[in-house]
């Protein structure tokens, strides 16, 4: 039966082939968009987390070998979380400024070894904490802003010290960029960055990441210095100060849930766009996978794709390593 009139606009031409979809592909995928998180400990074998297939923690000489092998597939930069011992967790977290701590000493040796590779050093007490708590907190377990900004200036100062390219504040305490960046400036660090986690939202996918850096809130939650899932006005504000206050890069995290506030936020900024995907967007789909469900390669790359097509010029992400072959 012929159609009552012709077609004029056959979008279908365009997807015949692969080298036509190729060449009119909008967004792509480049090892050089992905940062790839590790979680270090001491000794010297490493530790399969649970919650995250895939994912170990790894004493230091394991870590430099990984590194080293993302980057010469083209990964540019890393990320670097503790898993610290037990014993060193205080109430203020006091190892987090340790010159010598784990985190400052792999800085050292990475840039040893890697010198082209940027490292970005966490800045938050949550990993150093008895309470596991992102900040100082009183006796009755509210946790204070201001007391808290001191720890972290000192911690960035160590970070910067040992040589991270960038500093990432995750606490969500207000005005830590603003302190932070005074703090670097004033001891001669003006050339660290600062990757700020603007818009870190109080999300239930942060589990397997807690349970890699062996982190239990002592008591309450994390809902009076993160955001509200909720809010995507509060979002832009507080990307808004952060950059006002000195940031480098802009951060929203999670990823996928939030790809509204990525893009509203390519809209109204001109600083670069970080996103993290997070441990619990990994582990569902390697939960999938494990399963038969899904194919977690193809999978993930639908799902970093989504998120730089979403305005991100970088992402976080523990499946670089999975998907790197498709790109």
């Amino acid at each position: 039966m012929a159609i009552a009139a012709p077609l004029t606009h056959r979008l279908r031409r365009n997807r015949q082939t692969e080298a036509i979809r190729s060449l009119v592909q909008e967004t792509r995928l480049y090892p050089s968009d992905l940062i790839h998180p590790f979680f270090l400990l001491e000794g010297f074998e490493k530790e399969p987390i649970a919650s995250m297939p895939g994912v170990d923690r790894l004493p230091l000489p394991l870590l430099l070998r990984q590194a080293e092998h993302l980057h010469a597939q083209g990964i540019p930069a890393i990320a670097l979380f503790p898993a610290i011992d037990k014993a060193l967790k205080t109430e203020r977290g006091d190892e987090a400024w340790n010159s010598d701590g784990l985190i400052p000493q792999a800085i050292r040796s990475i840039k040893r070894e890697l010198p082209s590779l940027c490292i970005i050093a966490d800045v938050a007490l949550d990993p150093y904490t008895s309470h596991g708590h992102d900040g100082i907190a009183s006796p009755k377990g509210e946790i204070l802003n201001d007391e808290t900004l001191e720890c972290l200036c000192r911690m960035a100062l160590t970070l910067a010290e040992a040589g991270a390219d960038f500093v990432a504040p995750s606490d969500m305490m207000d005005g830590r960029v603003g302190s932070i960046r005074k703090a670097l400036d004033s001891a001669g660090f003006t050339k660290t960055g600062i990757l700020s986690y603007s818009v870190k939202y109080a999300s239930s996918l942060y589990a397997p990441f807690r349970d890699a850096l062996r982190s239990r809130l002592a008591f309450g939650d994390k809902k009076t210095y993160q955001m509200n899932p909720a809010n995507r006005r509060e979002a832009l504000l507080e990307a808004h100060l952060d950059e006002g206050e000195g940031a480098d890069i802009l951060m929203v995290k999670p990823a996928t849930l939030y790809l509204d506030v990525i893009a509203k936020l390519r809209e109204e900024s001109h600083k670069p766009i970080a996103a993290y995907h997070v441990s619990g967007e990994y582990a569902m789909v390697m939960a999938a996978h494990q399963k038969g469900y899904l194919n977690a390669e193809k999978v993930f790359h639908e799902t970093l794709l989504s998120i730089k097509r979403a305005g991100a010029d970088m992402i976080f992400t523990y499946a670089g390593p999975i998907v790197l072959p498709l790109l």
